[in-house]
C-alpha cells in the first residue's frame, strides 16, 4: 500500500480535460488531490475517480468458508455466486450490528469489504468462531487495491480497459487485470458507479488511463456519495448501536428472512415480523460550519436524544450532507436537530417499508 500511496503523491496531470496535483494523504486515507472545493463540484460536473485505501478488505477461503459465514451474517452467503455482490450486516447475539459488509466471492474465496479501522477486530472476532472449520481469514487490504469511479462517462473510461462491464447495480466482473462491482449510482446526476479491485501492477495503469479523462477526488466525494444512494455504514464509534433495520438494511436487500440461524437472527426476525420498527436511516442536510461527527446525537425540540449521526461529509457547496438514524415519530412532528441546527431530511433513493 505505501507503495501505491506514493504513486499517487508523484502522479499529476495537466491535462486540461483532467488537470490534478499529487494526492494530499493522512494516515492512509486519500484526504484530496490539492483543491478539495473543486473535487466536490466536479460530483456534479464531471466523472471523478476515488482512492478507496480507507477501506479495508477481508478474505476467507477453505472449504468451509461459505458454511462459517452462513452462520454469522444476515444475509444468504450462498447468493454469492461468483457474478453478484451484496451487503450483509454481522451482529452481536443481541441482533446489534458490529459491521456491515459490502460481501462478494472472487473464485474460491469470499470477500468482505468495510472500514478499514474495523479489519482487526472482526476479523479476530470471525476467528473465535472458526473452531475446528476450514476456514482461513486474511486481511487483504494491503495486497489489493480499490479505487472507484462515478460520473456520465464512466462506463465509456472503463470499455477500453476491461473487455466487460457489469450491467446491473451489485453485478460482479472477474477479470484478469482486475475486478469490477456496480454500485448504486450518483442519483442527484443520474450517472453510474464502479468500484474496482486490482493488484499493485495493474493498478497504476488503470489508474492513469481513467486520470487522463477522469478527475481524481479525495475520501469525502465517495462519502458523499454513498450518503446519497442512502448506503450507511457502522464504525467503530456506532458497533453495537443498531439493529439492521434501523439502518435500512432491510430496504438494501442485505437481509434474508429465509436463510436460516445466525447470530442475532432471532432479533432481528423478531423485529420484522412483529412490525416494531420505530427507528429509520434518513438523508439529510445540516446548515452547518463544523462537521457533524459520526456517532453523534440527534435531538427534539426538548433537546432530547432521539437518534444519531451515521456517515457525514462536506455537502458540494455549503453545510453537511448526512445520514441519521432517528425515531419516525419524530419526521412528523416540530423538527429534529443537530447542536441547534435543524436537519433538513431529503428523499431517500430507495422506498422503506412504512407499514411495520
Amino acid at each position: 500500500m505505501q507503495q501505491w500511496h506514493q504513486f499517487l503523491q508523484n502522479t499529476q496531470s495537466n491535462n486540461t480535460a483532467a488537470k490534478h496535483n499529487a494526492a494530499v494523504i493522512e494516515g492512509g486515507k486519500v484526504i484530496s488531490f490539492g483543491d478539495p472545493f473543486a473535487e466536490r463540484l466536479a460530483l456534479i460536473n464531471d466523472t471523478v475517480i476515488c482512492d478507496l485505501s480507507h477501506l479495508g478488505l477481508l478474505e476467507l477461503k477453505g472449504a468451509d468458508a461459505f458454511t462459517f459465514l452462513q452462520g454469522q451474517v444476515t444475509n444468504d452467503i450462498k447468493l454469492l455466486d461468483g457474478n453478484h455482490a451484496h451487503y450483509t450486516g454481522y451482529c452481536n447475539p443481541k441482533g446489534r450490528l458490529l459491521a456491515l459488509f459490502l460481501a462478494f466471492s472472487h473464485y474460491d474465496h469470499i470477500h468482505l469489504q468495510m472500514p478499514r479501522e474495523l479489519i482487526e477486530s472482526i476479523a479476530k472476532r470471525l476467528k473465535m468462531y472458526v473452531m475446528r472449520s476450514k476456514v482461513e481469514i486474511t486481511d487483504v487490504s494491503e495486497s489489493i487495491i480499490k479505487f472507484g469511479i462515478s460520473g456520465a462517462n464512466a462506463a465509456e473510461l472503463l470499455k477500453p480497459i476491461f473487455k466487460e462491464l457489469p450491467q446491473v447495480d451489485y453485478e460482479l466482473v472477474s477479470l484478469d487485470n482486475g475486478a469490477l462491482i456496480k454500485l448504486p449510482g450518483n442519483p442527484v446526476t443520474n450517472t453510474a458507479r464502479y468500484e474496482i479491485f486490482t493488484d499493485a501492477l495493474n493498478a497504476p495503469i488503470i489508474w492513469q488511463a481513467l486520470a487522463e479523462n477522469a478527475k481524481p477526488v479525495g475520501a469525502e466525494c465517495w462519502e458523499w456519495l454513498e450518503i446519497q444512494a442512502g448506503i450507511p455504514e457502522v464504525t467503530l464509534k456506532t458497533q453495537e448501536e443498531f439493529v439492521p433495520q434501523m439502518l435500512n438494511l432491510d430496504a438494501l436487500n442485505a437481509i434474508n428472512y429465509k436463510k436460516g440461524c445466525y447470530t442475532g437472527q432471532e432479533i432481528v426476525a423478531r423485529t420484522h415480523y412483529l412490525g416494531k420498527v420505530k427507528r429509520r436511516t434518513q438523508l439529510a442536510h445540516i446548515a452547518s460550519i463544523s462537521m457533524p461527527e459520526v456517532g453523534s446525537d440527534v435531538v427534539d425540540s426538548n433537546q432530547q436524544a432521539i437518534g444519531k449521526i451515521v456517515r457525514s461529509t462536506p455537502a458540494i457547496d455549503a453545510g453537511f450532507d448526512v445520514l441519521v438514524e432517528c425515531r419516525l415519530e419524530n419526521l412528523t412532528q416540530d423538527g429534529i436537530f443537530w447542536q441547534d441546527h435543524a436537519l433538513l431530511i431529503k428523499s431517500l433513493p430507495y422506498v422503506l417499508e412504512t407499514s411495520e
